[in-house]
């Protein structure tokens, strides 16, 4: 299984380049983590916000892999412990395929790509920098395999009081 996160934004910070890369290199090899970056619409000259998401509405469309699961990040979607998390990997890895995370620009995501998302999940209740949710989202994707995998990264047991998944990395 593949996770891919398709963030409108380019030219990040140094630090979120490296928060990010430092929870992808830390993935097993069966649950990596792939960034891809989609050039945001330019801001400016008259376009309604209405038209901004639509143009990246495009982009995220040509870049999502067919027949992959589809988790939309928005601040009002659903918020998920990192158990839920990682229950729903599991269940995931059962059906197969990869999941895409999707994380809007700075207007957020179009209608449609939320509509049509598998998921629509809040990471916080607070509006954080884009960047920031890149970095916070590769975390919980690599807490969330830690905690299935019975890693002691994640510290908190589970509400079974234990790791009875099958799922195998």
């Amino acid at each position: 299984m593949k996770f891919l996160v398709l963030a409108v934004g380019n030219k990040m910070p140094e630090w979120v380049e490296a928060g990010f890369e430092e929870y992808a290199r830390r993935m097993p090899h069966e649950a990596a983590i792939e960034l891809i970056e989609l050039r945001p619409e330019k801001r400016g000259g008259g376009k309604t916000v209405e038209q901004l998401l639509a143009a990246e509405r495009a982009r995220i469309l040509a870049a999502l892999p067919p027949r992959c699961r589809v988790v939309a990040l928005d601040e009002r979607g659903r918020q998920w412990t990192t158990a839920r998390l990682a229950d729903s990997i599991t269940g995931w890895m059962r059906n197969g395929g990869d999941t895409a995370f999707i994380v809007g620009g700075a207007d957020g995501l179009d209608a449609n790509i939320k509509n049509s998302a598998d998921e629509v999940l809040a990471l916080s209740a607070l509006t954080l920098p884009h960047g920031l949710a890149r970095v916070l989202l590769a975390e919980q994707l690599y807490r969330a395999v830690s905690l299935i995998k019975g890693h002691p990264y994640h510290r908190v047991s589970l509400p079974s009081g234990g790791n009875n998944w099958t799922a195998k990395f």
